[in-house]
């Protein structure tokens, strides 16, 4: 009977233990270039800052947005590891076409995306740029809407 707790437990109490690293997770910031001028780095999908408790609720139960997100932190985690070119070239691929799905139609308009990190230094926050994409032309990056 004791075997059988000790199998059950590790199930039904999480552990931490799971993670082999805790970090900081990279942002997605990007920024639109105009026929050669760069506009400002904004943050992708920020965060609000106030959600009501019945958002909050409905959001446990369905947040398609959420797991996009997790997906393109997934995607920025494995282009800073830089595991393989391939690997990071379709996190690349992947972080680029779920920006430009959100942005409008645009002639002569490229996307530049960079991954930064947020941490303390003592009573500073400071941000650390570890990576930054090449300029790709929003259009290409176009994808039918059942890719989704």
């Amino acid at each position: 009977m004791l075997r059988l707790i000790s199998l059950l437990l590790p199930a039904l109490i999480p552990s931490w233990r799971f993670f082999k690293t805790v970090a900081p997770s990279p942002r997605v910031e990007y920024r639109l270039l105009h026929r050669g001028e760069a506009g400002d780095w904004q943050e992708d999908r920020p965060r609000p800052a106030h959600l009501s408790f019945f958002t909050m609720l409905r959001r446990m139960l369905w947040n398609p947005a959420w797991n996009e997100q997790l997906f393109m932190v997934s995607c920025a985690e494995r282009l800073v590891e830089a595991d393989s070119p391939h690997s990071s070239a379709h996190s690349e691929d992947e972080i680029n076409r779920r920006i430009a799905r959100l942005l409008p139609m645009a002639d002569d308009t490229e996307l530049q995306f960079r991954l930064v990190f947020w941490y303390r230094d003592g009573a500073q926050l400071v941000k650390e740029v570890e990576f930054e994409s090449t300029p790709v032309p929003v259009n290409s990056l176009r994808v039918r809407s059942h890719d989704y």
